[in-house]
């Protein structure tokens, strides 16, 4: 019946598609008023920009390792988001020598902090490779197709980069400085770059030191021009309980005043910081910023921000606001970042991404209304999950919801098999695997995945295939199956069921841990080990996302 449906949808006339409201978590309250989170997922470091428009706003966050990469997020009012484009196709479109480099997984390692800007008709984006340099992509048009990326600055430890396209033409680079690779932190230089954008010409010069003082670990600067002051917004006083800082000069390279302009107070909004500033062509004045929720990861906040003391003064009185009136707009659109997927489009959904540079073997979209991930072969002397590049893999809509797909795993050999997973240092998946003309329903944990621990195997039940192939060249066995994670404030359950209807709870419950740098992402798992038969591959009819 599904095959039939999709058949007559795509054949007829190509229509604007309806706006995807989430079930789970919605920041428009439908009165005037917005909750925060605005983006309740892990969109670690936003940075955001008013578009060419004046009424388009886009912004876009880190994203590591993971392909596609640079997201691109597009609202009419900066409470309403939705997913529309990556700058990054592969890590680093154009390298051969990079592309190979995130062939396999680098978690934590590739896209750090990037900002957007709009200048003289183009959309930038730059930002800093701790291991590689200083990049740039831009378009013409955000949603779609963006150029190769190009190496600004090469070298190790430069992150966190914002430029700034002063009044006569000239351009200036601000970046932090990862500890990591470079040895020290706590500081931000600004350089000059050629007016275009695309090579450093001057050499860096420290505006700012927070060394032994409360303003520790600044980084993720930020930089804008406002009357004639030269300013730059970042973070400090680390991740979890840290605060942000506004500072001003006359000049791009200081010296630069420093005030607080953002704090957890009395809220339970830690460590609000880290974002970017945008004024409206209504005259009001916006700050989105990341809290890092743990498992979770970094989700995104809306402050309202006051000028009158001549300073950016965020939230209320400094103080992070939960419920405020929306931003002014044209707009009264109710939309969110997708999450639940029919499969039934010829290109891979916005909200998925692989752990690694892809590669067409690693899974593709079919003509049958479904997504078939192929199973990946493990190493000789594979421990655990987190060498898998093609874990196909979303971000965590919310603290609260249950995610379903209804799926069948087709085997050409022993100990091929595939599920869902829920993603991080540690992880715990619900898979089915073939053990001889059987499917064995297994729970895979693994606690310090990135440490190189073993995963540990619980085997729950037995069943017989729903299918067989009845050739003799090359016959699968296959079984149907509904998989279902249920996930309450950091723990996760895991349920199957044979008709969609009733679930049997199953395994042990996990409690989530986010990934490296990154929030626990939930999606798929298809592997074989040390196969030398054809592959296997998981069918995903759908996958939902619901309370």
């Amino acid at each position: 019946m599904k095959q039939i449906l999709l058949s007559v949808i795509m054949a007829l006339p190509v229509a604007v598609m309806a706006q995807y409201k989430s079930q789970v978590w919605s920041p428009d309250n439908g009165d005037g008023t917005y909750t925060n989170p605005v983006i309740n997922a892990d969109y670690s470091d936003p940075d955001v920009c008013v578009g060419a428009s004046g009424d388009d706003y886009y912004l876009t966050a880190s994203s590591f390792q993971c392909v596609p990469g640079l997201p691109v997020l597009h609202s009419k009012d900066l409470v309403n988001w939705e997913i529309v484009s990556y700058a990054l196709t592969e890590l680093y479109e154009g390298d051969e020598q990079m592309v190979q480099h995130f062939s396999t997984p680098r978690h934590g390692d590739g896209v750090w902090a990037p900002s957007i800007r709009y200048h003289d008709g183009w959309y930038y984006i730059y930002w800093g490779d701790p291991d590689f340099g200083v990049y740039m992509v831009k378009t013409q048009n955000p949603e779609g197709k963006w150029e190769q990326p190009v190496c600004v600055i090469r070298g190790k430890g430069y992150i966190d980069t914002t430029p700034l396209w002063d009044d006569d033409g000239r351009c200036y680079l601000v970046n932090g400085w990862a500890n990591s690779r470079s040895r020290f932190a706590s500081v931000l230089t600004v350089r000059e770059l050629s007016a275009d954008g695309t090579k450093a010409i001057g050499q860096p010069v420290i505006v700012f030191d927070g060394n032994g003082t409360e303003n520790r670990t600044c980084e993720g600067p930020k930089f804008y021009k406002r009357d004639g002051w030269y300013w730059i917004l970042c973070p400090a006083g680390g991740v979890p309980t840290g605060f942000q800082l506004a500072m001003r000069s006359k000049s791009p390279y200081g010296p630069y005043e420093a005030k607080k302009v953002l704090w957890q107070g009395k809220t339970n909004v830690n460590g609000p910081h880290q974002g970017g500033w945008v004024h409206t062509k209504y005259g009001e004045d916006w700050f989105l910023h990341f809290q890092d929720k743990e498992c979770y990861g970094r989700v995104v906040h809306l402050q309202p921000v006051d000028w009158s003391s001549g300073w950016p003064m965020m939230g209320k009185k400094g103080e992070p606001v939960t419920t405020f009136q929306k931003p002014k707009s044209s707009s009264n659109v109710v939309v969110n970042p997708v999450e639940s997927d029919e499969f039934n489009d010829p290109v891979m959904g916005k909200q998925w991404e692989w752990h690694a540079n892809y590669n067409e073997k690693f899974g593709v979209p079919t003509a049958f209304g479904t997504f078939r991930i192929y199973n990946h072969q493990l190493s000789s002397d594979f421990v655990n999950f987190w060498e898998v590049p093609n874990l196909l893999l979303q971000k965590t809509p919310t603290d609260k919801f249950t995610a379903t797909a209804k799926l069948r795993l087709t085997s050409k050999a022993d100990n091929q098999m595939g599920g869902i997973i829920m993603m991080g240092l540690d992880y715990s998946a619900l898979v089915v695997k073939r053990v001889g003309r059987e499917f064995q329903l297994q729970q895979i944990t693994c606690k310090a995945a990135d440490k190189g621990k073993q995963q540990t195997v619980n085997t729950l039940d037995t069943f017989k295939p729903t299918a067989e192939d009845k050739i003799d060249y090359k016959p699968g066995i296959h079984i149907d199956i509904y998989m279902r994670m249920v996930v309450n404030n950091g723990k996760c359950r895991f349920a199957y069921s044979f008709d969609g209807k009733k679930y049997k709870d199953v395994g042990d419950e996990f409690t989530m841990r986010e990934g490296k740098w990154i929030g626990a992402k939930i999606g798929f798992v298809s592997v074989e080990p040390f196969a030398k038969t054809d592959r296997g591959w998981v069918e995903a009819d759908w996958f939902r996302v619901t309370p």
